[in-house]
């Protein structure tokens, strides 16, 4: 099995006396994306920096294709990196010109370095503006020109550091789609650092959690978000339903628990006895109306509950429910009518045994 295209080994990153940063091993797969996602502060983009030979940690090795990289070596490896941050750091001088540059920094002659930018300028939809100065371009036009900077590049490994969080909605998103499709033409590995959940479910192949500097959790996308590996992590991907409850049975992985009163089957490995927290995403709960209490469904968990509160989430509305214990749905604005939801209507809260990720309660909650 070949190693990872990139890794970090034992790091750590001190800023006086605190530990910025403590990571006893991450990898970056050849074609991949990564994305490091946590709160502020988390260290994320301190890793990244890292991972791009911009800054020199306290312990720990950076390695590229398996082989450690020295002092001596970090100039040629940095050759095959490119990076892109939330300011598209452009210098006061032609688009054109700032796409080229960091070829012309790698010795590239002008003419072949300026025609492999104006390329990327073109699949990235901003040549028209290769003469213009890059003081005069829109948030998103600047980005742009940021990524096909990178992009001319031809990086092995590309680092991004929040790129699309100052966009608006409308920029962001068709950028992000761009991305997406050049990155995959070009097969280069990439590492995103977000705090935007939705853009890792869009963008990642894999996500990196990161809590208080250190790896929390990483694996595919789906799993950690379906199947998160703490509550601290169920939060930060948006599984807000966490029930405290106790295991009653367990049989090959399918848990029965007592849960606020009430029987919840879940999947999980736990024992008979242990005490145990429910997690439950909003979108896996499924409302039908009081009145079909007991209604056959493949739905195994049925919580009758009240509306507690009704929040706007976009284009759905996300409703918090007391069933003896929090929970929350997600549902659109008609169904929220057709059930005449409102503050105080009885529900029963449906979810899948499949859809509830059983974690053991190690310790009280504050």
């Amino acid at each position: 099995m070949s190693p990872p295209l990139a890794a970090l080994r034992g790091v750590r990153v001190r800023y006086g006396e605190r530990t910025a940063l403590a990571v006893e091993h991450l990898g970056v797969e050849r074609g991949e994306i990564l994305v490091l996602l946590g709160p502020n502060g988390a260290g994320k983009s301190t890793l990244l920096r890292i991972l791009t030979l911009l800054e020199v940690p306290a312990a720990g090795e950076v390695a590229f294709e398996g082989i450690p990289v020295t002092p001596a070596e970090r100039p040629r490896w940095r050759r095959r990196l490119a990076c892109c941050f939330q300011e598209p750091l452009l210098l006061n001088a032609t688009v054109l010109a700032n796409a080229a540059l960091p070829l012309r920094l790698r010795g590239v002659a002008r003419h072949e370095a300026e025609a492999r930018a104006f390329a990327w300028l073109e699949r990235l939809g901003v040549a028209a503006r290769a003469d213009r100065r890059a003081a005069k371009l829109s948030g998103g036009e600047a980005q742009r020109v940021s990524l096909a900077r990178a992009f001319a590049l031809e990086p092995d490994l590309l680092g991004l550091d929040e790129p699309f969080a100052p966009l608006d909605p409308e920029s962001r998103e068709p950028l992000q789609e761009e991305f997406l499709a050049l990155q995959r033409e070009r097969g280069m590995a990439a590492v995103l650092v977000t705090h935007d959940r939705a853009e890792a479910l869009r963008l990642a192949d894999r996500v990196a959690v990161l809590l208080e500097g250190r790896v929390a959790q990483v694996g595919p996308t789906a799993e950690v978000f379906t199947r998160p590996a703490s509550e601290a992590v169920a939060r930060l991907v948006g599984a807000d339903t966490i029930l405290e409850g106790t295991v009653l049975e367990s049989r090959g992985g399918l848990l029965t628990l007592e849960v606020a009163g009430h029987r919840v089957e879940a999947v999980g490995s736990l024992r008979t006895g242990e005490r145990a927290l429910v997690i439950l995403r909003p979108e896996d709960v499924t409302l039908l109306p009081a009145s079909e209490a007991g209604r056959p469904s493949s739905a195994r968990n049925h919580l009758p509950g009240r509306v507690a509160r009704l929040l706007p989430a976009g284009p759905l509305l996300r409703v918090q429910l007391n069933c003896g214990a929090p929970v929350t749905a997600l549902v659109t604005h008609a169904s929220a009518a057709a059930l005449g939801l409102a503050e105080g209507t009885g529900v029963i809260a449906t979810f899948k045994a499949s859809a509830a990720h059983c974690l053991p309660r190690l310790a009280p909650r504050p």
